[in-house]
């Protein structure tokens, strides 16, 4: 009985040691996987949104060495009488105007300050869009009608098999994915939970297997799909999407602060959700596209490109928004009015005829709420329109 005994205590302290020693070797994924859980909590949202590389894996995105390109102060605006109310009810961060180039009106909220690096989540999407016109131009991708497994080979025994770059572009792939936040199990939390566990998001992406229609057939929102984007041009290229971004369109901006992607464990960017910028560094994109891909007597991004990538082409139904290339188009749009919108409240809405630029940042876990997103559409209108 003695034996017995020693031998249970021995195995419990071995057990405990080897927990011990899990623990340890796993803390950091531990410590992310706490933070996924914790992300959006009232009372940490605000403060999340602005230090995401406390909690997650990232990579810088260099500015370069150049000076910080000039975003002039322009007469001040007025904001809507209503503002005030709208931006305490969607937990605004952050709200900066340009009208024809110059700040009318900068203001930032909840404790934030102009040099946080603020998460963009699906904003991202819209500067991976215009990397692909980018390298659609200079020949490295040939078409955007190519098969994304040509670039992108782990894709061949997956639902993306038969989808061209237009059809991913267009969120028209075809495959099923969950896209509900609300819902643990959802293939979109899956993914937050790998992304926060060091998992490899090229894995995920070819595991994909199944599909809802036939590529271009049918549009469904699938942020997976913009990974698929970045397996392409990595593909093409060779090289990581923070140094391709960092070259292309970072560097040639003139950003005050390089910014950050969220990355897998194997340091790929989560380019459609974990770009990290300041809200005047959003601002001076926004303004880069609004003047048809030119800054500074420099063409960044080909003109054509923004005007294809921000005209409704995907297949939405009757009553939606459109979508371009990774970018919105509100409904009853005026000609060209577009933008680029992330869950919680982060945009960039652009409106050519009125020459304006609005940026937001929130932490709006209202976000989904029926009618947020046309009150969010009808106060940028307001306020382009200096109403």
């Amino acid at each position: 009985m003695r034996r017995i005994i020693l031998w249970a205590l021995r195995l419990i302290i071995a057990l405990a040691l080897a927990a011990a020693l899990i623990g340890i070797w796993k803390r950091a994924e531990i410590t992310r996987l706490l933070a996924v859980n914790s992300l959006f909590s009232a009372e940490k949202i605000v403060h999340n949104f602005s230090h995401m590389n406390a909690a997650f894996l990232s990579a810088p995105v260099p500015r370069g060495t150049g000076p910080v390109s000039p975003l002039p102060q322009g007469t001040p605006q007025a904001l809507p009488t209503n503002a005030p109310q709208w931006i305490a009810d969607r937990a605004v961060t952050s709200l900066l105007v340009l009208q024809d180039g110059k700040i009318t009106h900068e203001s930032y909220y909840l404790g934030t300050e102009p040099g946080d690096l603020r998460i963009s989540w699906s904003v991202a999407k819209s500067y991976l869009s215009a990397l692909i016109g980018i390298l659609l131009h200079d020949g490295t991708i040939a078409s955007i009608d190519d098969p994304v497994i040509r670039y992108a080979p782990a894709l061949t025994n997956s639902a993306y098999a038969k989808a061209s770059i237009r059809n991913v572009l267009n969120m028209a792939s075809g495959v099923r994915f969950n896209e509900d936040y609300l819902d643990f199990h959802s293939d979109i939390n899956r993914m937050g939970r790998v992304l926060a566990l060091g998992g490899r998001m090229d894995d995920f992406a070819a595991a994909q297997k199944d599909s809802i229609a036939a590529p271009g057939q049918r549009w469904q929102y699938v942020s997976i799909d913009t990974h698929v984007l970045s397996m392409v041009i990595r593909g093409a290229t060779g090289r990581s999407i923070p140094a391709l971004l960092s070259q292309h369109i970072i560097t040639p901006l003139g950003v005050e602060s390089a910014p950050y992607y969220v990355t897998d464990g194997t340091g790929v960017a989560f380019v459609l959700g974990g770009l990290n910028l300041t809200t005047r560094d959003y601002a001076r994109f926004g303004q880069m596209i609004l003047q048809g891909g030119r800054w500074q007597d420099r063409q960044i991004v080909p003109q054509d490109w923004i005007t294809a990538s921000t005209t409704p082409s995907a297949p939405t139904d009757a009553g939606q928004s459109g979508y371009g290339y990774q970018w919105w188009i509100p409904k009853d749009a005026t000609p060209r009015e577009y933008m680029a919108r992330g869950v919680y409240g982060q945009y960039i809405y652009l409106n050519e005829a009125t020459g304006t630029v609005i940026v937001t940042t929130a932490a709006d876990r209202a976000f989904r709420n029926p009618g947020v997103d046309a009150q969010n559409v009808a106060m940028f209108r307001r306020i382009a329109h200096r109403r």
